[in-house]
């Protein structure tokens, strides 16, 4: 009551400002909820609005019904490879993409994902466009909304044995096995997959053309940086969480102050011994070994990596 004394107390035009106001928040938070779907009610609805409020959010909400719209564009074109074969009656349709063959420590990892055709998961891209928090997110809804995931893995010891390249097969092998689903096509990025009967279709950078690849970038992406901080709770001096394995100059002083970690590739890094680092840092380091003018040579500590055929 004594609110409403004190609303009535105030001059028409002050009463009109606060009702305003409040009807502006209302529309605000209607806006906020609405997609591309209500974009015709609600300009029909507050179009014709004159309070510069409302302009100013409806102005706000074109724009992110205008990015929306690009995205689902966007989408849409990443699916021309599925579309491709859909249309010649394939059913499953298989994206295969891997993360960690350069890292100079830990496993390398394959996702393979098998997509629903009316897939409509925004922001799918090539992982390594995407930040690690949205990365964790297209992680749970590509979980939960495709037909089949598979991850494959080949350990440090593994890559040793067989070179990364082989390794790398290897994982993807075994991403493909975990499917629930058999697979009619494999999409690859980039690679044709030995050992595999079903019809493959090697796309080069594939992971920012198809988006079943990029699926499975970003699966095979979320899945090895969860094994590195894991890793990194057991050999925190390495700073795993940090680098996730990679040649970071702060990487490689670990492994000279503490020698190599039982999950470190030694096909990789050879035999560490006394070298001077840089002052620039590991990009300095690389030229210094040469590896600018031949991959295959990068060096920790003096010593060439071997069997990895390049694929640092």
């Amino acid at each position: 009551m004594r609110f409403w004394n004190g609303f009535l107390n105030h001059t028409e035009e002050e009463r009109d400002t606060a009702m305003s106001r409040e009807t502006i928040a209302a529309i605000r938070k209607e806006l906020e909820a609405a997609g591309l779907q209500q974009m015709r009610e609600i300009e029909e609805k507050y179009g014709q609005d004159e309070r510069a409020g409302v302009g100013r959010l409806l102005e706000a909400y074109r724009r992110r019904m205008e990015k929306l719209e690009a995205e689902y564009s966007r989408i849409e074109a990443m699916k021309a490879y599925e579309r491709e074969y859909w249309e010649q009656g394939y059913r499953c349709i298989c994206g295969i993409d891997e993360a960690g063959r350069g890292p100079l420590a830990g496993p390398v990892v394959a996702g393979a994902v098998i997509l629903p055709r009316d897939c409509n998961i925004l922001y799918i891209n090539d992982s390594k466009k995407l930040s690690p928090k949205k990365r964790e997110e297209l992680y749970g809804q590509i979980m939960e909304e495709a037909v089949s995931v598979g991850v494959g893995y080949a350990g440090p010891e593994r890559i040793d044995e067989i070179n990364i390249l082989q390794a790398t097969y290897e994982a993807m092998r075994m991403a493909v096995s975990k499917l629930s689903e058999k697979p009619d096509v494999l999409l690859n990025d980039a690679v044709c997959i030995p050992g595999i009967s079903v019809r493959q279709v090697p796309i080069v950078k594939g992971d920012g053309k198809s988006l079943s690849i990029a699926a499975a970038s970003i699966i095979a992406k979320v899945t090895r940086d969860r094994l590195m901080e894991e890793y990194d709770r057991r050999f925190p001096e390495y700073g795993f969480a940090a680098h996730k394995g990679y040649g970071s100059a702060a990487h490689i002083r670990a492994i000279q102050q503490y020698g190599p970690s039982p999950i470190h590739r030694k096909s990789f890094i050879g035999h560490p011994v006394d070298v001077r680092l840089a002052p620039t840092g590991a990009a300095a380091e690389m030229r210094e070994c040469g590896a600018r003018s031949n991959p295959t040579a990068f060096m920790v500590g003096g010593a060439r990596a071997s069997g990895h055929t390049g694929l640092l």
